[in-house]
């Protein structure tokens, strides 16, 4: 993971504090940046004093470069635009398609002669299969590429939702909506993965604020629009809106989405023979690699904030029509659905603010270390809204409910708020997985896609019967402490971070050697650890994404 670290910035824009020019310098082309990047270590650099007066600085911040940065300027900024858009339109669909059926569950559950228990876990199983996914389309867009993966499981992701609306019994409901949900996961991993080919690291958090806005919004709305739809039609008018709506993200992707990734892993397959092939696709797409990333104390962290927002999300959102209904005396599902637009309107909200304040946070810090950008800074962007915001919003959420305090506009404006909070988070923690190894970003977003999407379904599963055990202000309470517990590990890793990664690459690397030295000694009886050749050599095959002298001579070994 030493790719995260930085290379100072090969052009700057500076201002005079006197007169107002600014001057650019030009960077060099490639072949003379690779001989310099060599020759630089045996040069001695002195400091001299800037010029630059204080209210100058914003705008030496905003040209910063890094080594690497023109791979970034492959399209026109109105063609991310597009691409951005229409990521964020993919990813609106399956976390939409989770809670679009909230609103609807007594309905569905008369309809198979079941209880909404039985329907809550249908929900709970969709999550878990949120969470599976990302094992097989994390690697499989690293190595095919994300506009392959995207078309083809939005067509698949269209059939299944299809599927979903027509089934005839309760088994089959089951099967169509885990084999959806499969499916349009693939949407959150590899949109991620395009926004992180398209956008420099300064202005991801941006951009991935925008395309984490439909991931959340999605699962706002859809139980306002699904208590719309059930209350004038039947249940099944959800899932055929959902499939209308899946077959138009196919159109877009296929027409408006062009292949993104730097380098694709299957060009070095060629030239080779059917089992190295065979063998270099199993050792690519093994899902055991996403799950080894966890090596990494820091992506442990991150993993754990993202599952404490979704948890918290989930289980707040599901329990809306048995928890509010009773306690405001409410009686269609249109009524209750509307208290889904209060955190939805925060998520828009938050869409204008959160990435914004994310690449700012990282743009001060490059400032205070002198021109260098570390990964971890950016998280700092989230710890009050994680560590304080949304626990206090939690609790007088589930304890107005519970002591029946403040009527409808509190629960109502603390929704709004944690929304908000919410979208404040999310681009910080996502950024994170693709600044901090760079080369295997679709595995790291993937891992951290399991984790939270397992505690999503953990949380859809008990959070019902939780409340009716011991009451939604103490669920409420159980949710503050754990988002508080992970604003403290995120913070611990702002510090300490970028030391537990060195000392896990450190290992890494000395294992690698001694490997070889064994295997130039002949002792063919060593093994190394699965995976950690390949992690070695995905330098050389994905070195085109950092585009650093170092990547390329740590790939040919």
């Amino acid at each position: 993971m030493s790719d995260a670290r930085t290379s100072p910035p090969k052009r700057r824009t500076s201002s005079s504090a006197l007169s107002g020019d600014r001057v650019e310098i030009q960077r060099p082309g490639p072949a003379v940046v690779s001989r310099r990047s060599r020759e630089s270590n045996n040069l001695d650099l002195q400091h001299t004093r800037s010029h630059v007066s204080h209210h100058d600085m914003h705008a030496a911040t905003e040209e910063y470069r890094e080594a690497g940065d023109e791979v970034y300027d492959r399209f026109p900024n109105y063609r991310k635009l597009i691409i951005t858009a229409v990521l964020s339109f993919c990813g609106f669909l399956t976390p939409m398609a989770s809670t679009s059926v909230l609103a609807a569950i007594p309905e569905i559950a008369d309809t198979y002669n079941t209880n909404g228990s039985i329907i809550n876990v249908s929900n709970a199983l969709y999550l878990a299969f949120m969470g599976l996914a990302p094992l097989v389309w994390g690697p499989l867009g690293q190595v095919y590429g994300r506009r392959w993966v995207c078309i083809s499981t939005a067509a698949l992701y269209t059939a299944f939702s299809a599927g979903s609306a027509l089934a005839p019994n309760l088994a089959a409901f089951f099967i169509f909506r885990m084999l959806t949900a499969f499916q349009g996961t693939s949407f959150l991993i590899v949109g991620s993965s395009c926004i992180g080919d398209i956008y420099k690291p300064t202005e991801r958090g941006t951009a991935l604020s925008w395309f984490l806005s439909g991931t959340l919004i999605g699962p706002a709305f859809g139980p306002f629009l699904g208590g719309i739809i059930v209350t004038y039609a039947t249940w099944r008018e959800i899932l055929w809106l959902l499939t209308g709506l899946g077959g138009a993200a196919t159109i877009l992707v296929f027409f408006l989405l062009p292949e993104t990734i730097h380098q694709k892993r299957s060009e070095d397959l060629k030239g080779l023979t059917r089992k190295e092939k065979r063998h270099r696709l199993w050792q690519w797409t093994n899902p055991f690699r996403v799950i080894r990333l966890y090596r990494y104390p820091n992506l442990i962290t991150t993993a754990i904030a993202s599952s404490a927002l979704v948890w918290n999300m989930y289980s707040l959102l599901t329990p809306i029509r048995y928890v509010l209904n009773p306690r405001f005396h409410l009686s269609s599902p249109m009524q209750s659905g509307l208290f889904y637009i209060a955190p939805g309107c925060g998520y828009v909200a938050g869409t204008f603010v959160g990435g914004r304040w994310a690449d700012h946070i990282v743009k001060r810090w490059i400032g205070k270390r002198g021109g260098q950008r570390v990964p971890e800074d950016r998280l700092r962007s989230c710890l009050s809204s994680m560590g304080v915001v949304i626990p206090a919003c939690m609790l007088i959420y589930g304890w107005s409910i519970e002591k029946e305090k403040g009527g409808v506009p509190l629960p109502v404006v603390v929704m709004f708020i944690q929304g908000v909070a919410q979208l404040m988070c999310f681009p910080s923690l996502n950024t994170y997985c693709l600044d901090v190894m760079q080369s295997r970003s679709g595995e790291v977003i993937a891992g951290n896609y399991v984790v939270r999407y397992f505690f999503a379904g953990m949380g859809t599963a008990v959070c019902l019967p939780a409340i009716e055990t011991i009451g939604v202000g103490w669920f409420s309470t159980i949710s503050a402490i754990f988002l508080v517990i992970s604003a403290l590990s995120v913070y611990a890793t702002t510090i300490w971070g970028r030391q537990w990664r060195e000392k896990v690459d450190a290992k890494k690397a000395a294992r690698m050697a001694e490997k070889n030295d064994n295997e130039m000694q002949g002792d063919t009886e060593v093994q190394g650890e699965v995976g950690d050749e390949d992690d070695a050599n995905s330098e050389k095959n994905l070195a085109a994404d950092e585009n650093k002298e170092r990547d390329l001579e740590k790939g040919q070994r």
